[in-house]
């Protein structure tokens, strides 16, 4: 069930999956998707899905103007930023009497997420990160986003960005393919509805990503227990190594995917099953580091 819940900074689009009486697992994606793009893959894996459901009734929280059918935003609205982004995090928690919750974000989603998880400690139980994000842009991100923005303002959701957006989230040689490999399902199912996005609305999130802060000095005072995952092949490999050497040891874990992207939610969700059992059946045990393979998932 889809509802909108109004907040000061607009409207949110949050899809509700499963029974409501259950704890809140939220899940909130990265830049240009949506829990169907983002989610899907690992909800769509009958074991994951029912790890998942068993114990926790979802909400699928969208990025403002990501949501499926989403109008355009108006070009004239006032910009928001990351902490407006967290707060109406808040605003949604308290419009459906949630107390403290679970989360799960991917990169930008997992910036978000762990903000919010600063900001509001006590309104967190855990936290599920994918390839997150936590420092401010290097050079290197923010002149590649500006470069994405400008794509956006100029042409829209063009073939270039579109390709710019799937190197982001996938592994180049397992999933975009080549001369010789074609492209995969995953891939071309997020291309799709990739069409679906208004370059406006992906613009205002990719501008308030691009003016985050640095997480870096709150990582040590966060006590929520914490399970990173990241593809070896993510652009934002090290930056996940590097959060996970920030974090208090006694309450995070690492889990490093072979053969995979950033969106380990899609190309390998098989390889979080196990590590999220033991993180939903054991949180006062998870100081662990775990390598998984392709392979090896279950």
């Amino acid at each position: 069930m889809e509802h909108h819940v109004r907040t000061r900074c607009g409207s949110v689009s949050v899809i509700v999956y499963g029974d409501q009486h259950k704890p809140a697992l939220i899940t909130y994606p990265d830049l240009a998707l949506n829990h169907v793009s983002c989610f899907q893959g690992l909800f769509f894996c009958p074991e994951a899905a029912s790890l998942l459901l068993h114990n926790f009734c979802i909400y699928h929280i969208s990025p403002p103007g990501h949501e499926l059918g989403a109008a355009p935003i108006c070009p004239s609205a006032s910009a928001r930023c990351v902490d407006d982004l967290a707060d109406q995090i808040l605003e949604v928690l308290n419009f459906f009497g949630l107390g403290a919750v679970m989360c799960m974000g991917v990169t930008a989603g997992a910036y978000i997420l762990t903000l919010f998880a600063m900001k509001y400690k006590k309104r967190v139980i855990g936290l599920i990160l994918i390839s997150p994000l936590f420092r401010a842009p290097s050079w290197t991100e923010w002149f590649y986003n500006k470069v994405m923005s400008n794509l956006l303002y100029f042409y829209g959701m063009c073939g270039l960005l579109k390709e710019l957006l799937l190197q982001r989230y996938f592994s180049k040689q397992e999933a975009c393919g080549n001369t010789e490999v074609p492209e995969s399902d995953i891939v071309q199912a997020c291309r799709r509805l990739l069409d679906e996005r208004h370059g406006s609305n992906v613009m205002q999130f990719l501008q308030a990503i691009n003016g985050r802060p640095d997480l870096t000095s709150g990582l040590k005072r966060l006590r929520c227990r914490t399970l990173i995952f990241v593809g070896n092949s993510s652009p934002f490999h090290s930056e996940a190594l590097h959060m996970t050497s920030k974090l208090d040891r006694r309450f995070s874990a690492l889990v490093e995917v072979q053969a995979c992207g950033s969106m380990v939610t899609e190309e390998q969700p098989h390889a979080m099953l196990i590590p999220m059992e033991y993180f939903f059946m054991g949180l006062d045990c998870i100081d662990f580091a775990i390598s998984v393979t392709a392979q090896g998932a279950p």
